[in-house]
């Protein structure tokens, strides 16, 4: 199996060769100031070494992987630490706002009140001025996360394991969205994740609205005709009674879980967390997959056709919930509009650093805009 740490889960989903450049930060001069800002911290001399950034860093969010060590009453302390941090600007930033805090936060709560594997949260920093931005510091872990590049859907550990071995892995993917959706959060700290109400029909609403604001912000006075129809399409099909919502994940994959012997060990990248319906989650776990198993299919591969199926995936879910999933070719649309969305703005980053051309269509800026079509003129099935 390969090995693979917390930062590595975001990584480009289009599946493309060779890195994608995200960070214009200077490594040299980050360790010592992050050793400058720990020292400080602690209110004692700490040491920092093997201070890097995973080879595939988070398309979001940066990463930095250190270690850090002082000495304390107890005796020397050694800790493995993963901190992630808002991009520079320069750095053509994937979401417009990046809210640190809230991150840090939903992780401890999640991990306390729900039982959910998220990483130890270990130190947040509001003040941009020790690294230039805000922070948060989490534990580093080992484990096995199913890769984005090469996908695991071409070859690796989950590709090559026992069908009984998947089987296992994803119903306790499942079961995370299970735990997670049916813990009794209250209405403060459901406010503090998505403002503004926890209904689910105004829920939806909200997320719906923020994400046509967010398709504004990143492309600008740029047309991306697929995605326009595709919000189209929500408006004519919207459910006619919304579940109830959750505390969401967001960015609910397997590709954000990282696991030791197929079981979970650490549910990684919060910075989507809202208030939901259920469905936004359990829709992006499975349309995650048909993207990566469409890919590929167009290179010829078999691929995991029999893996993280609708019908599966809401059996299961029902299963542990007793609730049934509704609206799902809504949500499973949505949530091919969201992915368009993002990697449109992915694209245009690396356009912006020179690493491919703008296309003459700009729908191809969407890497699925075939699947989004299909599930726009109904041919694209369950």
């Amino acid at each position: 199996m390969t090995h693979a740490t917390p930062e590595g889960a975001m990584d480009e989903q289009g599946g493309q060769a060779g890195q994608m450049r995200t960070s214009t930060r200077d490594l040299g001069e980050l360790r010592e100031r992050v050793r400058s800002w720990l020292t400080g911290r602690l209110g004692r001399p700490v040491a920092v070494s093997r201070l890097s950034q995973p080879s595939g860093n988070g398309m979001s969010s940066e990463t930095l992987l250190f270690d850090a060590s002082w000495d304390s009453p107890e005796g020397r302390r050694e800790v493995g630490c993963a901190a992630r941090m808002a991009p520079a600007s320069e750095a053509v930033p994937v979401f417009p706002d990046y809210d640190l805090g809230k991150q840090f936060e939903v992780m401890r709560m999640v991990r306390e009140r729900a039982g959910v594997p998220a990483p130890r949260t270990l130190w947040f920093e509001p003040d941009p001025g020790p690294l230039g931005t805000p922070f948060f510091v989490m534990e580093r872990l080992a484990g096995d996360v199913p890769p984005d590049v090469v996908p695991y859907t071409f070859e690796g550990w989950l590709l090559d394991a026992s069908r009984a071995d998947r089987d296992r892995l994803q119903r306790q993917s499942v079961e995370i969205l299970a735990r997670l959706h049916d813990t009794p959060f209250t209405a403060e700290e459901l406010e503090t994740v998505a403002p503004g109400g926890s209904g689910g029909s105004a829920a939806l609403r909200r997320h719906v609205d923020d994400q046509r604001a967010y398709y504004e912000w990143a492309h600008g006075s740029m047309r991306i005709p697929v995605l326009e129809r595709a919000f189209a399409w929500l408006e004519e099909h919207w459910p006619a009674a919304p579940g109830p919502a959750v505390l969401s994940w967001g960015d609910a994959r397997i590709g954000n879980v990282m696991y030791r012997d197929f079981t979970p060990v650490a549910v990684l990248d919060w910075e989507m967390a809202t208030v939901a319906p259920r469905e936004l989650d359990i829709a992006w776990m499975i349309f995650l997959h048909q993207f990566f198993q469409e890919v590929a299919q167009v290179f010829g591969l078999p691929g995991l056709p029999d893996f993280m199926r609708r019908e599966d995936v809401c059996r299961t879910y029902q299963e542990i919930t007793g609730y049934r999933p509704r609206d799902m070719e809504f949500y499973e649309m949505y949530a091919a509009l969201r992915h368009g969305v993002i990697m449109a703005r992915v694209w245009h980053r690396r356009i912006h650093f020179g690493e491919q051309p703008m296309p003459e269509d700009p729908d191809d800026l969407v890497m699925h805009r075939a699947a989004i079509e299909r599930m726009l003129d109904g041919s694209h099935g369950g």
